[in-house]
């Protein structure tokens, strides 16, 4: 794990990238996104963290409309996100997403998978889309088993591939729902390493997660999330030492005691 970065360094010194304004979601009568107001800055990691059911998953997901919202706006460098059809399918390619499980196709090889995505929605050459998939393949450090199905691969192993198929589509924001809370205890370094090089490169993440190491490390913004809402907003120095909320010390005491 490395220190954490300086707006210098690309730590969110950006124009505005992703930008909720007044979010609200329901599941009938649960209001499980309360009146979001949230700006992600080029090139800034903010993670989201709280306790379960506290929404997070649900924000993370809104971003690229994989969950729809009932009310107010969500804003991609300058656009409204696209309700359906071709301009929401481009807009998916413009956010890369990275899931618990990971969503490999199980009948393509490791490079298959990386390639599809740039030769289907992309339009790239199949030439010019493996050399790029097999560049990614050995920055996520997978790219030995280029030629394996994803069976054959470890969790860790198989999230890693996860994330360079998201990269391949070259998105201007990465989010990532919990990636590391389906995998043994031992693969959870091999991931977070890889997200840690993608913050140091400049990635713009949006980041949901139980490991507070990497908040503490790699984020530039921690937000904090109870029942639906933002209930704290820092930088992880300040959220850590110094939580506001009862609801943060409250949470805080719980994981960090363990």
């Amino acid at each position: 794990m490395t220190t954490h970065r300086t707006a210098a360094e690309g730590g969110g010194s950006g124009e505005p990238l992703v930008v909720l304004d007044h979010v609200d979601k329901w599941y009938g009568d649960l209001h499980v996104l309360q009146d979001i107001e949230l700006t992600v800055h080029r090139g800034e990691v903010v993670v989201v963290i709280g306790p379960s059911g506290s929404g997070k998953s649900t924000l993370c997901r809104a971003i690229n409309r994989l969950e729809p919202i009932d009310q107010g706006t969500i804003t991609l460098d300058g656009e409204p996100l696209p309700a359906e059809g071709k301009e929401l399918a481009a807009l998916r390619a413009e956010v890369g997403m990275v899931f618990q499980s990971f969503n490999l196709f199980a009948h393509k090889t490791i490079l298959e998978n990386v390639m599809l995505g740039p030769v289907k929605v992309r339009g790239i050459k199949k030439d010019a889309a493996e050399k790029r998939a097999r560049e990614l393949l050995d920055r996520v450090g997978v790219g030995h088993q280029a030629a394996k199905y994803p069976a054959q691969l470890s969790g860790g192993q198989q999230q890693r591939v996860a994330i360079a198929r998201a990269l391949a589509m070259e998105p201007k924001v990465m989010l990532f729902d919990e990636p590391t809370s389906a995998l043994d205890p031992e693969m959870i370094s091999e991931v977070l390493d890889v997200m840690v090089d993608l913050a140091e490169r400049g990635m713009t993440m949006v980041v949901v997660t139980h490991e507070m190491g990497f908040a503490r490390t790699a984020g530039d913004r921690v937000v904090f999330m109870a029942d639906g809402a933002i209930v704290e907003e820092a930088t992880p120095e300040q959220f850590f030492t110094n939580p506001q909320s009862d609801r943060a010390k409250d949470f805080l005491g719980k994981i960090l005691q363990h």
